[in-house]
């Protein structure tokens, strides 16, 4: 993994994005703080890892009411 300033970054996109091609991550900085990541598509979550890790944020939580209420109380407005 490698930094550079976000100056660079612009001046040498094309040269990041052939990196990343290659597997390297780079951190793209602003006045020395880190803003941004180049990585490797490869790299990232799978799209069914991120949909799984949702939907077990969410398994067992309920609104208390039922689909037909929802449904009627929409109906009155």
């Amino acid at each position: 993994m490698s930094t550079i300033s976000a100056y660079d970054a612009k001046t040498h996109f094309s040269s990041l994005l052939e990196r990343a091609g290659e597997g390297e991550t780079v951190i793209i900085t602003k006045h020395g703080r880190p803003v941004a990541k180049i990585v490797p598509v490869d790299a990232q979550r799978p799209v069914g890892d991120i949909i799984d890790t949702l939907l077990e944020a969410r398994a067992g939580v309920r609104l208390g009411l039922t689909a037909r209420e929802l449904i009627d109380d929409g109906r009155r407005y």
